[in-house]
């Protein structure tokens, strides 16, 4: 009899070896089990469900509780804490820990903060990571959250030795694309007529068009 592979709801591919889900149940591990999951991230205030330790328990995915070490009582309006984040996102940039993925109660609030500001220190533009964001909350999303997105201080981030390709590729070409911007232009160029306005005009993008067809496709 062939095996039924189902993943979890909310369950996603965010980088390679890099994976996030919502809550997990028996009829998913022979997906899960694909994934050779080295460790699994746990954002609540628990240590996750006795279905999520039975499938690390066979597995031996190493679980890291991040949500119970990082509690606080009192974070004020923060729908997260910033320590939370901040080593969650070091867990993640450690290539030692890979492959992961990352839980929480619903795998759409705590998940897709943490996820949001990864995609910040990647480089990507505020809209992309909201439509990312709610692409999995739909009609759940909470402002409070992408407003910590937004507000989050990567620079609290301490980078490991070991990082991901797909995260030295992606600020390599950060780097180039900011030693671009502040070389100036030579004398020659600089009369030239510029064939990059006319080409960024070509270019201009309705982007809450691509934003609402993008959900739509969802």
């Amino acid at each position: 009899m062939a095996l039924m592979y189902t993943p979890p709801d909310a369950f996603g591919l965010v980088e390679r070896g890099l994976y996030r889900t919502g809550p997990i149940h028996p009829t998913n591990f022979p997906f899960l089990r694909s994934l050779n999951l080295r460790t699994v991230l746990l954002l609540s205030t628990d240590t996750g469900s006795k279905s999520l330790q039975a499938f690390c328990d066979e597995t031996g995915a190493v679980t890291l509780p991040l949500g119970v070490q990082t509690w606080r009582p009192n974070i004020g309006w923060r729908p997260v804490s910033e320590e939370l984040v901040k080593e969650g996102l070091e867990a993640i940039l450690n290539v030692n820990n890979h492959p992961m993925m990352v839980i929480c109660a619903t795998g759409l609030h705590d998940t897709g903060t943490l996820i949001g500001c990864l995609r910040k220190m990647q480089g990507w533009n505020f809209n992309s990571t909201i439509v990312e964001y709610r692409s999995y909350t739909g009609g759940q999303g909470r402002y409070i959250n992408e407003q910590f997105i937004e507000l989050f201080d990567t620079d609290l981030v301490t980078l490991p030795r070991s990082l991901p390709q797909w995260f030295l590729l992606q600020q390599k070409i950060l780097e180039e694309e900011q030693d671009r911007s502040e070389t100036p232009p030579s004398s020659a160029e600089s009369h030239r007529p510029s064939e990059s306005s006319s080409s960024a005009r070509s270019l201009v993008v309705d982007t809450p068009q691509i934003l609402s067809n993008t959900l739509a496709q969802r």
